[in-house]
């Protein structure tokens, strides 16, 4: 069971439901987020009822919850949820998008896709990808990849957005004040470093390929949200190779399940020629934005994306 606090929730009213549920023998989970506290029950629930939470001071609905992944699920939460990142926001009523680049971290590659983003409307600069597992091409971020992003970025006047893979990298990130954390999709199985990325208050966008199932996708955003951090955005970055593509009735089943935003990343699972259709269709079934490379082989039509964008949403719009 899960108890869900109002925002205004004071210590003492936490204190009392946590009272109340070592009282029935279980353990207590507090779950604090920067907008609502989330508090579970672990152990033998049987014979507790919501009902003896709800009638608590400070407490907005408590409920069962059978899947592992509670504080990120549909049950928990009906409604959507919006994360921002510096000023733009995912799972608003508009489509959001970031660009960057997926594995040329060059200054001259960064502040060329900087200056498209810019001259495009876009606000924020991301440096890192769910891809290049391939020990010949591997190359993580390090701290003078991350400090050149977060200069290109400045000059540009966009936020940055990084990737981590490295655990002792996290200082580094915190110093710059990157506006949020890209995590690869080998990294949703690194419970360590999730759960630090779960004592931050920093947007984080987890990434997911064909390899990794839904179900262990939302349980790597659970790791995150039991450290307390809620500012969780999903990305699906989809399959590569000659299958390329996203699943867009996976994508719809996902946002069943959770009530977090879902983005994706067109161009890694398609090439950039078909990124206007994927961004599109992943739209329609639900996505709340794009994530875009600006440094694939072939050249991203960045205009023509977002028209495609602006299409999808105006009609998912006329659709309700």
């Amino acid at each position: 069971m899960i108890i869900v606090m109002n925002g205004s929730a004071t210590d003492a009213e936490i204190a009392a439901v946590v009272a109340r549920i070592e009282a029935q023998g279980l353990m207590a989970h507090v779950s604090r987020g920067s907008e609502r506290t989330v508090i579970g029950a672990v152990g033998q629930e049987r014979g507790l009822e919501p009902a003896w939470f709800e009638s608590m001071p400070g407490v907005a609905r408590a409920l069962r919850v059978v899947s592992d992944y509670r504080i990120v699920s549909r049950e928990a939460q009906l409604e959507d949820s919006m994360v921002r990142i510096g000023d733009v926001a995912f799972g608003g009523a508009a489509p959001a998008w970031l660009g960057g680049c997926g594995h040329d971290w060059t200054r001259e590659t960064l502040s060329a896709a900087a200056a498209r983003i810019k001259a495009a409307g876009g606000r924020l600069l991301f440096a890192g990808r769910g891809g290049h597992d391939n020990p010949y091409r591997y190359r993580p971020m390090g701290a003078a990849d991350l400090a050149a992003l977060s200069e290109v970025a400045a000059e540009h006047g966009l936020v940055a957005v990084a990737e981590l893979r490295d655990l002792r990298l996290l200082d580094v990130y915190l110093e710059l004040q990157l506006g949020g954390l890209l995590l690869p999709p080998h990294c949703l199985r690194q419970v360590e470093l999730l759960r630090e990325v779960g004592r931050i208050n920093k947007p984080v966008i987890l990434q997911r390929n064909n390899r990794v199932r839904l179900g262990e996708w939302l349980l790597a955003a659970e790791h995150v949200a039991v450290g307390g951090n809620h500012r969780i955005i999903l990305c699906d970055c989809g399959s590569e190779g000659e299958a390329a593509g996203l699943d867009v009735g996976e994508l719809a089943c996902l946002r069943r399940e959770t009530h977090l935003p879902v983005m994706v990343a067109p161009v890694a699972a398609g090439g950039a020629n078909l990124a206007p259709i994927l961004a599109a269709s992943a739209l329609l079934a639900g996505a709340c934005g794009v994530l875009m490379e600006m440094d694939a082989a072939d050249m991203l039509n960045l205009q023509a994306v977002l028209e495609a964008m602006r299409g999808a949403a105006s009609l998912r719009h006329a659709h309700g």
